[in-house]
């Protein structure tokens, strides 16, 4: 599968990665593909930075090293209605913007409870991507949660990194085969992200893409092959197009 993007990526600005934005663009375009995203953490993930960082993307270019850019946020879920850790304002200038479930910043309650907290993300037309949603510490119905991601033109992400055999995201492969399987039932479509926070993984969706390929998951319904594609989902992206 042609795989040109990479959304979901952190710059030393989050404060536990390590590489300046303009070393993580290098490392995109050096690896051939055609788009990164900049999804630093929000504000309430400790040691991030303050809202500030945020205002101010209209200075960054939105093409480096031959590449297109986008500038978002990572926002943090922090509560069961969906409130997040950037305000409406700010979210209208951004490129675009993911929402995720961490633990710093987000009470686990009940599969209810935590599904009605994406719902309540999945509603809001200004963000764009449901960041790692397969993490067994947060429990889900996912079949809710595919559906209504559906209905409200919401990507759910495939995160390589949740992969990873380090990572601390619990029981990710096990909620990605049910979560893929009712995304093939509803058509819902997916992007597949690195979550990269070094520049040696920027691109690298190796783990995701294997996944993929065992559930013979329909190319249609991922976004990664074309900006074309990926458009219905971040309208801004036009720009580029």
């Amino acid at each position: 599968m042609k795989d040109i993007m990479d959304l979901h990526t952190h710059t030393i600005a989050s404060g536990h990665a390590y590489n300046t934005l303009y070393e993580m663009a290098k490392s995109a375009s050096e690896k051939g593909l055609s788009l990164i995203g900049f999804s630093d953490h929000g504000p309430k993930m400790p040691g991030s930075s303050h809202e500030f960082y945020f205002i101010n993307f209209k200075v960054i270019p939105r093409k480096l090293f031959g590449i297109n850019i986008l500038m978002g946020a990572e926002l943090n879920i922090l509560d069961h209605t969906g409130r997040v850790d950037l305000r409406k304002g700010l979210l209208e200038k951004m490129d675009y913007s993911i929402a995720s479930l961490h633990e710093p910043c987000f009470k686990s309650g009940t599969a209810s409870e935590n599904t009605n907290a994406y719902l309540g993300v999945i509603k809001n037309p200004l963000i764009h991507i449901i960041g790692h949603p397969d993490d067994g510490r947060f429990p889900v119905d996912y079949d809710t949660l595919v559906a209504a991601a559906a209905e409200h033109n919401t990507l759910l992400e495939v995160n390589s990194s949740s992969l990873h055999p380090l990572n601390p995201r619990k029981n990710a492969r096990e909620n990605y085969l049910t979560m893929l399987e009712l995304c093939k039932r509803y058509r819902t479509s997916v992007i597949i992200d690195s979550d990269a926070h070094i520049e040696a993984d920027v691109g690298n969706h190796r783990q995701a893409l294997e996944l993929i390929k065992e559930v013979n998951f329909p190319e249609e319904l991922i976004v990664n092959s074309s900006l074309e594609r990926l458009l219905p989902y971040i309208p801004k992206l036009k720009t580029y197009l």
